[in-house]
């Protein structure tokens, strides 16, 4: 009885001195899943006081893609949490280290085809406008975080060459996204993670997290197998099929099944 005892003394300080954090927006949703595409569940007050159980990659907010898991089961961005730090401060959700992908070595950039592939078909806008389903973006396909794309650096209206760094500014988040969302099964090319890259830019962190494709390259399935069979579905935008997207995949699907003798993950070479 008295080890009892003072394991649940232990267990009991234990919780009550388990680490919290105060949401800082003033309604913030908790969502059933990494992005805002998810369903609310909850929401959390200014100031509220919530526990981590652990972080993962999903919609970015402001420039910010992480997402913590809180006790209550739900995902708030972590960008209305005050943490202290500009990254993780747990665990991730998935079982993994904070670190990215299962290596911490996986090209943090994409190849020049895959660059011109996104540019290609995200197109060029010099000064914010609103894209094919309203969302307003500038230069290739950068979405706006702030009203009239404040947290752009760059002078609008944007040339050619700026929307180009913009562009490389942008395409690390998403690979970053997608490598922390893949477990070492996988072994990717340096065309084949660009194609990944330009996908998981299109659709968005948090659908490429909740994918099919993900679930079965994490399961082993053959990458060219997936990448044929997957990515086609991915052709809707506002819920109607958009000819743009059709012809996207296929170019992507092109891109991942070119020969290249350099991976890119779960090791850049």
């Amino acid at each position: 009885m008295k080890l009892l005892s003072i394991a649940v003394i232990a267990l009991a300080s234990a919780t009550s001195f388990a680490k919290t954090y105060p949401i800082t927006g003033n309604t913030v949703n908790c969502r059933s899943g990494p992005g805002t595409s998810y369903s609310s569940k909850k929401s959390y007050k200014k100031g509220t006081q919530v526990t981590i159980s652990c972080q993962t990659s999903g919609t970015s907010v402001s420039g910010n893609s992480i997402w913590d898991k809180t006790s209550d089961g739900c995902y708030v961005a972590d960008y209305y949490v005050k943490t202290g730090v500009n990254g993780y401060v747990t665990k991730k959700c998935d079982g993994g280290s904070s670190g990215g992908s299962p290596s911490g070595g996986y090209c943090k950039r994409i190849n020049t085809a895959g660059v011109n592939l996104v540019a290609q078909w995200e197109g060029f806008v010099a000064s914010p406008k609103p894209d094919p389903i309203g969302l307003p973006t500038v230069g290739y396909g950068h979405l706006c975080q702030k009203k009239n794309c404040a947290e752009v650096k760059y002078k609008f209206p944007l040339s050619k060459a700026t929307g180009k760094k913009l562009l490389g500014d942008d395409l690390p988040k998403y690979s970053k996204c997608l490598a922390g969302y893949l477990n070492s099964k996988p072994k990717l090319n340096q065309n084949q993670w660009a194609a990944l890259t330009s996908w998981v830019f299109n659709v968005g962190c948090g659908n490429a997290q909740s994918s099919t494709l993900v679930k079965r390259l994490n399961k082993g399935d053959s990458p060219n197998t997936v990448a044929a069979q997957e990515l086609p579905k991915w052709r809707k935008a506002g819920g109607k099929v958009m000819q743009g997207l059709v012809n996207r995949r296929k170019a992507e699907i092109k891109l991942f099944k070119t020969a290249s003798s350099k991976q890119a993950y779960p090791k850049c070479q």
